[in-house]
């Protein structure tokens, strides 16, 4: 892993921000991609404390226009990366099919599915030349099994990543790119405060944490060239009720009221 480089959107909270931190470990040289620039500088602060390297992209995965900004800086900075983490994503407040409107639809579809393969098409052409790379794609539980509580723009978006990673594996594998996609159930993070009830503490206890989807991440990243980890679903070694999180999402209720 060392002196490769990575670049890592959502990197300043949650699962981006874990694994931006191990790769950084390991000796990747990591750029921090995220909308708002203190909490990747927050992930910026661990990764110097820790003897890292890291560099601050911030940009919007919603923008096409800011996707090329931030691909375009990556590059010239790095002459190409190694590891692509698509991590940047959020869900839609209102969870219902009944409810939710068309610029909500739009926003989750944008940072989850365009965000992803618009930068992932900017990092293509180096690791083709190279004949090695591996595209990281976080997509969620929701793509294989769709539910109201996780909401139905969220559940498709992160099936048209699911469908979106399969066909690009079978169109980039010939170059020597690894494609892999990461099926995390209930994970602790930020994400959580957009559903229409928030989880408390005792059953964000019983969730997984974002240092255990990294470390799935890092055991694919890590293997030899030779091998391939295509797909990895992870979810909680805990049941939890979550009667009241369904009926809260089937409603028009918001995080807000």
């Amino acid at each position: 892993m060392k002196e490769k480089k990575a670049l890592v959107t959502g990197a300043g909270t949650g699962i981006g921000q874990a694994i931006a931190v191990d790769l950084a470990s390991q000796g990747v040289e990591v750029w921090l991609n995220g909308r708002r620039t203190e909490p990747l500088q927050q992930t910026l602060d661990k990764i110097n404390a820790d003897g890292g390297a890291g560099h601050l992209v911030p940009g919007d995965m919603t923008d096409p226009d800011e996707i090329s900004r931030v691909a375009e800086q990556v590059l010239s900075e790095s002459a190409g990366i190694d590891i692509l983490i698509n991590n940047a994503g959020f869900s839609s407040k209102v969870r219902s099919a009944r409810y939710i409107d068309s610029q909500e639809w739009r926003d989750v579809m944008d940072v989850n599915t365009m965000g992803p393969a618009m930068l992932t098409r900017a990092m293509l052409p180096t690791m083709i030349e190279n004949q090695s790379g591996d595209i990281v794609m976080i997509s969620s539980m929701a793509a294989l099994r769709p539910n109201v509580m996780a909401g139905v723009v969220y559940s498709a978006a992160k099936a048209g990543c699911k469908a979106y990673m399969e066909a690009l594996q079978q169109e980039v594998k010939r170059y020597g790119i690894r494609c892999l996609t990461v099926y995390p159930g209930e994970v602790d993070t930020p994400i959580l405060d957009n559903r229409a009830l928030n989880p408390d503490e005792a059953a964000r206890a019983l969730m997984m944490q974002s240092e255990d989807i990294s470390a799935a991440v890092m055991m694919a990243v890590s293997l030899p060239h030779r091998a391939t980890v295509t797909e990895i679903a992870i979810t909680a070694t805990m049941p939890r009720d979550m009667t009241a999180d369904v009926s809260a999402a089937l409603t028009k209720q918001t995080p807000d009221g």
